[in-house]
């Protein structure tokens, strides 16, 4: 007896489906992308009940034949792709020929075209993707998809998506990522009625898509930035320091002109700006990065979302590049600015400069590389050196070779002298350090390999540790690892409890339950692992203004900063007490595991580390 049976069109579509399209979101994407590859100039997008009543996408481009538009709705039928070196060049947003006959299956779809001339258009209507009733349809330009009651015969993936609020807001940032990638397109979008977002096209000045999608106060504070190099283009604009969001909603990274959320982008993004922002601020940031299509790989993501370089570190070297030359130039500040051009008639903000001075006699207190470590401070200079602030710099001996001219500071430590180490520390390099004991009740000593000290910051470890297990557990599709019971009532001030209230969904995909209590009261119910012994009060207050917008993306770049909060206070917590040397040990091996790129609040871990041989010669 056979067992093995081919699966029906029907139920292939659907499974296609449950990768494909994900909420109303996806449909969005996927079908202006196809309005996109069909030369469109103009888009609208009418939405209802959220996306999931009923979206409708116009666009004015070369519309199809009746050929075309019954072919569309058949697995696998592209206009992208013809031979199999073409998977190897792919230049067009689609190519899979998946997301029509996906979104078909799922939804009540009607298709209306005609191409460019002709005296009879044609209209497809298919309810679940089955027995399509095609017609005749007047003539018009370009091409008309109505989706109605998305997911209406897959009821377990209705019931599963969000409400139409958080829907909508999923669909409009689909919208505004499309639009800031295609200024040269015009974008209109409404929701019953209501306008979402509009934006002529305007390819001589990308800024004003920017400012329609960010908000108008974005515009003047924008930059532009480009590099060029061989096999690799960035352009884009950037925002001063001066104008931040305390998320990264404000991080866009385009790769020939698809929205991508690529960690080691990003990454390279935040570590541009660190020197310049304050903590838990992030930058606004829209990027442009072309490359041949043969060194990217696009088809690793069922959504597309995801791409592959075949040389990624020349990519991220290149936006580094592009991101220090404005920075370092702070045209912002006006000096060589043009004054007809963006922020050439601002005036110079005297907080920056504050912030400037701050920063020099920060660094100055720690340019002690060879110095003996202090043993008393100045009260007069508030704890700091002596020696620090009174300008007499101490001996320069034992400056590494790699450090560039001129470069004086402390050893090198994670993300500073050596950054690489924080990119990809060495396999195994914590769990071969040997304990020996405790400094000042907080740092531990350690024995490298060859005899090197060590001295580890326990905090910034222990957040290091925490921060990697609270992103690993946002970034799995299960959802946050079981919260832990945690009851208690706390009162807030207005604005914190409204955040705390209107943050509950986000609050709840971080594994952290609160509920309204009457009044500005509020009630904590549960916590991730790690954070029971917290300080609730505290806890809630930093996490109150690192949530992202009501209705931003959920994910594990809007949550960022509050993921950095969490692990924050768990360090603290945790470390509240000296770690034992098992617990010290396990720790150590917990930093082997994890992840360096994301950025910490604290990130120093290895506050020193000095070879044998600077030891002996000290000693000499």
């Amino acid at each position: 007896m056979a067992r093995i049976a081919r699966l029906s069109d029907v139920l292939i579509n659907k499974i296609a489906a449950g990768e494909v399209v994900e909420r109303p979101a996806s449909v969005v994407k996927e079908l202006v992308e196809n309005s996109l590859d069909a030369g469109s100039s103009t888009i609208r997008v009418d939405l209802a009940g959220g996306g999931v009543d009923r979206i409708i996408i116009s666009d004015d481009g070369h519309g199809m034949g009746r050929h075309d538009a019954t072919l569309c709705l058949e697995r696998h039928a592209t206009s992208k792709l013809r031979e199999l070196d073409d998977l190897f060049h792919i230049d067009s947003m689609g190519f899979r020929g998946e997301a029509v006959p996906a979104i078909a299956s799922v939804s009540r779809f009607s298709l209306h075209t005609a191409e460019v001339g002709a005296d009879v258009g044609t209209r497809v209507t298919l309810e679940g993707g089955v027995d399509p009733l095609i017609e005749d349809a007047p003539p018009r330009t370009g091409t008309v998809i109505t989706v109605e009651d998305l997911f209406f015969n897959v009821p377990a993936r209705r019931k599963f998506l969000r409400r139409g609020d958080t829907e909508l807001k999923h669909a409009e940032e689909a919208v505004v990522r499309l639009a800031l990638a295609n200024p040269e397109v015009g974008f209109f979008a409404t929701h019953e009625g209501n306008e979402l977002f509009s934006s002529a096209a305007c390819p001589e000045d990308p800024r004003e898509r920017i400012a329609a999608a960010l908000g108008p106060a974005a515009h003047p504070h924008l930059f532009p930035v480009e590099e060029r190099r061989l096999g690799v283009s960035v352009t884009g604009y950037a925002a001063s320091p001066e104008f931040t969001f305390p998320n990264a909603r404000g991080l866009y990274t385009f790769v020939n002109r698809r929205y991508v959320r690529d960690r080691g982008l990003i990454g390279t993004i935040q570590r541009a700006y660190q020197d310049f922002l304050a903590a838990g601020r992030q930058p606004v940031v829209v990027l442009h990065i072309d490359v041949d299509p043969i060194a990217v790989d696009v088809n690793v993501h069922p959504q597309k979302l995801e791409v592959r370089f075949s040389d990624a570190r020349g990519v991220q070297e290149a936006i580094s590049a592009a991101l220090n030359r404005m920075l370092r130039a702070a045209p912002w500040l006006g000096a060589g600015a043009d004054p007809n051009g963006p922020g050439g008639n601002q005036p110079r903000d005297a907080a920056h400069y504050a912030l400037a001075v701050e920063r020099f006699l920060t660094r100055a207190q720690e340019a002690s590389w060879g110095a003996p470590l202090p043993t008393t401070l100045d009260a007069a200079s508030g704890g700091a050196p002596s020696h620090a602030l009174s300008g007499a710099p101490g001996p320069m001996v034992g400056i590494p070779s790699s450090l560039p001219f001129g470069a004086v500071g402390r050893p090198p430590a994670f993300g500073e002298a050596q950054p690489q180490l924080n990119e990809a520390p060495p396999p195994g390099y914590f769990v071969a350090l040997r304990p020996m004991g405790l400094l000042g009740g907080r740092f531990h000593l350690c024995e490298g390999p060859g005899g090197t000290l060590v001295v580890l910051d326990p905090h910034a470890a222990l957040e290091r540790t925490r921060l990697t297990t609270y992103l690993r557990a946002l970034d799995d599709a299960k959802g946050p690892p079981a919260p832990s019971l945690f009851g208690t009532t706390l009162e807030f001030p207005v604005q914190v409890a409204k955040a705390l209230v209107e943050g509950r969904e986000a609050l709840s995909r971080l594994g952290v339950d609160v509920e309204p209590f009457g009044g500005t009261m509020v009630a904590l119910k549960t916590v991730p692992p790690g954070l029971e012994g917290a300080d609730a009060r505290s806890l809630l207050e930093a996490l109150a203004r690192a949530l992202p917008p009501k209705g931003a993306a959920l994910d594990s770049v809007t949550l960022a900063e509050a993921v950095r909060v969490m692990a924050c206070h768990a360090a603290r917590k945790a470390g509240s007490v000296p770690l034992t040397d098992a617990q010290l040990r396990a720790l150590l091996g917990e930093l082997d595991r994890a992840d360096f790129h994301p950025p910490c609040i604290h990130g120093t871990v290895v506050v020193l580390e000095m070879p044998l041989l600077e030891l002996e010669r000290r000693a000499r």
